[in-house]
């Protein structure tokens, strides 16, 4: 019989990432409701000694599996392992976040189990029972709630920063569980990696982001989104026009053909707010949109909108942030 909700542990420079504790706090909640213990899977090389830690978040054991082939990731090692852990404990959920590594996960483990996957997904419920995803659709145009209601484990993405963190159980260790890591085949090899170094925070987990988009005027602009963003401890986005046009590199790219993300706050700085803008930043808490036509479709969707050129607004923004955070 199905038990227990899992929640994908994702680890990525020696650190357990933002969205994993965000899933076990809703693992938690829901598992309460339905009588179910909360367990993490975990894979990689030396991450066993962050594993413990997990149970102040909620989770109750965790799944380790540790191998040199495990280092870098590859979607056939982690398939082949997390798909054994699975199938081997027969959970009812197994939960990820909508991260590059989740999606690939996400989707590669419902063709291997014979499972339905949802994906994108931005709460969690329970009703009558069984786990209700909430997910948007048709480029955030419409909500719906969708259940997996037979087959097994039911697969979810959930998209960072939209679950809250409890606060953590001081002290609460999880039950540390090692299994067998056989990566079978894998078709993939990790020839190089290239890091981009940057002290901002990451995009997809940022709690502060400021976009620029085809008002920002050329790639020399961006450097005064920089500094706002540097001040507030932001990252830097962009909209595709302004990757499109090669003044930044698509890897901060917001939107339907971008990054989805759900910061609590998103600056919109000359950006018109296209559809497919919106789709990929539509759920944040709180949106400010700065833009010189009154017009613009970014401020049906906004908080707060200023009506202004940017070069002028976003020096007194930086200059006033300076003051308050002084």
């Amino acid at each position: 019989m199905a038990k227990g909700i899992f929640v994908f542990a994702e680890v990525k420079d020696g650190k357990v990432k933002k969205v994993t504790y965000e899933l076990l706090c809703a693992a938690r909640k829901a598992a309460n409701e339905l009588g179910e213990e909360v367990c993490a899977v975990m894979a990689g090389k030396g991450v066993s000694g962050l594993a413990a830690a997990l149970g102040e978040y909620g989770a109750d054991k965790v799944f380790v599996a540790e191998s040199d082939a495990l280092e870098k990731f590859t979607t056939d090692a982690f398939t082949n392992v997390i798909g054994s852990i699975l199938q081997e404990q027969q959970p009812s959920a197994f939960l990820l976040g909508f991260s590059i590594r989740g999606r690939d996960l996400a989707a590669q483990l419902a063709q291997r189990l014979g499972t339905g996957a949802a994906s994108d997904c931005i709460n969690i419920e329970v009703e009558n029972g069984q786990l209700v995803f909430t997910r948007p659709i048709y480029a955030g145009k419409a909500i719906i709630k969708v259940t997996i209601p037979e087959a097994r484990p039911a697969i979810a993405t959930i998209r960072p920063n939209v679950l809250p963190i409890d606060a953590p159980a001081a002290g609460k260790t999880a039950e540390v569980v090692a299994v067998s890591a056989n990566v079978g085949d894998v078709r993939q090899v990790i020839k190089d990696i290239v890091l981009q170094v940057s002290s901002r925070p990451e995009l997809t987990e940022a709690d502060i982001i400021v976009s620029g988009g085809r008002g920002m005027k050329g790639p020399e602009n961006f450097p005064i989104l920089e500094t706002l963003a540097d001040v507030v401890g932001a990252a830097v986005g962009a909209s595709r026009a302004a990757v499109d046009a090669g003044w930044v590199p698509q890897s901060i790219q917001v939107g339907q053909t971008g990054k989805t993300v759900s910061p609590t706050l998103y600056i919109a700085c000359g950006i018109s707010g296209a559809i497919q803008h919106l789709a990929g930043m539509g759920s944040s808490k709180c949106i400010v949109a700065v833009n010189k036509d009154p017009e613009a479709n970014i401020f049906k969707v906004a908080d707060f909108g200023i009506v202004g050129d940017l070069f002028n607004v976003v020096p007194i923004l930086t200059a006033e942030f300076k003051k308050i955070l002084a």
